[in-house]
């Protein structure tokens, strides 16, 4: 009689559990870090900072907010977390317990200006971002997760946690008329995401825009992207396509033109058409009619037609970066019908929509700009 195989299920270490230990605390408690970012964001500390002069101390922080004396201990364990976790930085010493605090590149981020300009050339103020992120609506629906895993909905695209929890579809008129406060905090979340780092494109990857004639901006909003492109390449023709409750009143101003319709019906014709930060939100099924429609409104690619896409490409090194592009996409799972792509699924909707090539031309932080072609 054979003897039996040995058992190949080694429990871990009393030091390697000891570890997980810790890592089950850091994991059941990511919230309150996210929390601890939002109080931070609403106390106003980076703008406090940065009116400062760059650096602040913990006094002065409770002079600027008007916080009562006796909190400062406590905002001092506030501000330890932030440090740690790379909102701010410790001015005085590395640990952020003494309480002297500067800047970093991601509060820099959240610096409001006076109205609307941003602090950061090309980069706006990404305030709206953080409170749609924390705020009571997208938290609710996180939770709502495990339910929504063991409902069977034989659709294939089934509603969003966000719609079951809140009966309503996040950016679409049924949000605006259920929850209008919620849903303008959330369509200024998207502008400010959509509107940023947009200049660095330009600047990084001007080779796209160079030789273009004409362009169609769909889902372009107000405008902001196609202006951009103008100033920077004033030999562009641009127009902007979105849904009419987005264009509203807007009329060409002889600089770029608007048109109210639908991206799934028709697309304005151009030599060129911009997808920035939209097919996230659309399942690969409806990816696939937004790009044959993309595809009808350019010319041939010999003609110089083309599709441009901005969105995050999945695969970034092992690191914050892969992290964060893996949060954005359990986040798209989480509040709309979309997802996060890697490139090989970029590479299946564009076959499946009929064009013949690509080329990622940058990766710029967590996105890549795509050119697509017919």
């Amino acid at each position: 009689m054979a003897g039996q195989a040995p058992n190949m299920l080694a429990p871990p270490t009393d030091d390697e559990l000891l570890h997980a230990q810790a890592d089950l605390w850091r994991h059941s408690l990511y919230f309150v870090t996210s929390m601890a970012f939002q109080c931070a964001v609403k106390l106003g500390i980076p703008t406090a900072i940065h009116r400062a002069g760059g650096t602040a101390s913990l006094p002065d922080l409770v002079a600027a907010l008007a916080l009562p004396p006796a909190k400062l201990p406590f905002l001092r364990r506030l501000m330890r977390l932030l440090v740690h976790s790379g909102v701010f930085a410790a001015a005085d010493d590395t640990t952020g317990s003494a309480g002297t605090y500067r800047l970093t590149p991601l509060s820099w981020l959240l610096v409001e200006g006076e109205g609307a300009a941003p602090v950061v050339d090309g980069h706006p103020c990404q305030v709206p971002v953080v409170l749609a992120g924390t705020s009571r609506h997208f938290v609710e629906a996180a939770m709502g997760l495990a339910e929504w895993f063991r409902k069977d909905v034989p659709a294939a695209a089934p509603p969003s946690p966000f719609e079951e929890v809140h009966g309503a579809v996040l950016f679409d008129e049924s949000m605006a008329s259920l929850h209008p406060e919620v849903d303008t905090v959330f369509n200024q979340a998207l502008a400010a995401y959509d509107h940023s780092g947009f200049a660095t494109v330009l600047r990084e990857c001007s080779e796209v825009f160079q030789g273009v004639r004409s362009l169609t901006d769909c889902r372009g909003g107000d405008g902001a992207a196609a202006k951009a492109i103008v100033e920077s390449f004033p030999h562009i023709k641009c127009t902007v396509l979105d849904f009419p409750r987005v264009i509203g009143n807007k009329r060409g101003d002889g600089v770029v033109n608007y048109v109210a319709g639908d991206m799934f019906r028709a697309i304005p014709p151009a030599q060129a058409v911009m997808l920035k930060l939209v097919l996230h939100h659309w399942t690969d099924e409806d990816c696939v009619k937004i790009l044959a429609q993309c595809k009808k409104a350019i010319p041939a690619r010999k003609d110089g037609g083309k599709v441009i896409i901005i969105d995050i490409v999945i695969g970034a090194p092992s690191g914050p970066l892969l992290e964060a592009q893996l949060l954005m996409d359990v986040g798209m799972m989480v509040a709309t019908k979309g997802r996060q792509r890697d490139e090989n699924d970029w590479r299946d909707i564009f076959k499946k929509a009929g064009f013949n090539d690509y080329k990622i031309v940058k990766k710029l932080g967590a996105r890549a700009v795509f050119e697509v072609y017919p």
